[in-house]
């Protein structure tokens, strides 16, 4: 006789990611992003930057990054974010209507960094994440790591 045991959820996985930019209104700057991955007793830190970004390029691009770690399906990811634009993107689903207009936006123009967001969707349908928003830079320890490591990206493109 055998008996069907229902497996145990799996552990959730933590996320803060942020993204920064230095002269993000000059042609010539520098961006980065930070990650903090958290799973089980595990921590990975990870952060890149780019030359000729903007701050939202890089506010997506972590969270990108964030998901390309995951290496198996079956967890809940629960990604902390200080960008509205990103939250708002997702949580208010924008995307539905980028979608639905043919990428455009509410004033008939192109949808910035669709390319991101299309490669930040399709991560998306692959897991189970949450994302939530947190207050920028008012002191949760986690989020402002993610900043560091941001910032970090962007001294390491400088150099």
């Amino acid at each position: 006789m055998s008996y069907n045991y229902p497996m145990p959820e799996k552990e959730n996985i933590i996320v803060y990611c942020d993204g920064a930019c230095s002269g993000n209104q000059y042609k010539n700057n520098a961006g980065g992003w930070g990650v903090i991955f958290k799973y089980r007793d595990h921590v990975k830190e990870i952060h890149g930057g780019e030359l000729n970004t903007t701050n939202q390029r890089m506010e997506l691009m972590a969270c990108i990054r964030a998901l390309e770690l995951v290496k198996a399906d079956g967890h809940t990811i629960s990604v902390h974010t200080d960008s509205a634009y990103l939250a708002n993107g997702i949580n208010k689903k924008w995307y539905v209507n980028w979608q639905r207009n043919g990428w455009l936006n509410y004033n008939k123009k192109p949808v910035e960094n669709r390319d991101l967001w299309e490669k930040l969707l399709s991560l998306l349908s692959k897991y189970k994440v949450n994302l939530i928003k947190v207050a920028g830079h008012s002191g949760d320890e986690l989020n402002e790591r993610a900043d560091e490591l941001a910032r970090q990206g962007i001294a390491d493109v400088k150099r």
